[in-house]
């Protein structure tokens, strides 16, 4: 599982012109892609993870200061692109496998206390961000 994340002052996801989440504060921003491997445990290391990151002002994390996190499905972060023009999608895990293990994510983090936002599995999502720092890491677990 990997995931970009980013420090955010506030961010949405927008599918056909409604807004489906939305931190309207400061929390993190991930964008979660999923392999074909990928289980129960790497969801529950990759909330932990993103729940415990301390990348919030003074160096704090969500779970310090009950920051919000929006999650969003980005299933080209397995995107490969070291051959020719066009990037292949083979270690991209489809999406009956992908999408349980973003929500399973979600649940994890929810279990953990986090308030959390969502995209839109599969949909034609705009995303829109102002990122603090700025800062952006990429996890893998």
């Amino acid at each position: 599982m990997r995931a970009v994340v980013q420090r955010v002052s506030s961010a949405k996801v927008t599918v056909e012109q409604a807004v489906v989440g939305e931190l309207r504060e400061e929390g993190l921003l991930a964008l979660v892609g999923v392999t074909h491997t990928d289980g129960k445990e790497e969801a529950r290391r990759l909330a932990a993870k993103l729940w415990n990151l301390r990348l919030l002002r003074d160096e704090r994390s969500c779970a310090e200061l009950g920051a919000p996190l929006l999650v969003v499905s980005q299933f080209t972060l397995y995107g490969d692109a070291r051959k020719g023009r066009r990037p292949t999608w083979h270690a991209a895990a489809p999406g009956p496998v992908a999408e349980p293990m973003v929500e399973q994510v979600v649940t994890e983090l929810e279990q953990l206390g986090a308030r959390v936002e969502t995209g839109a599995f599969g949909a034609q999502m705009s995303v829109s961000l102002t990122n603090e720092g700025p800062m952006t890491l990429l996890l893998e677990v």
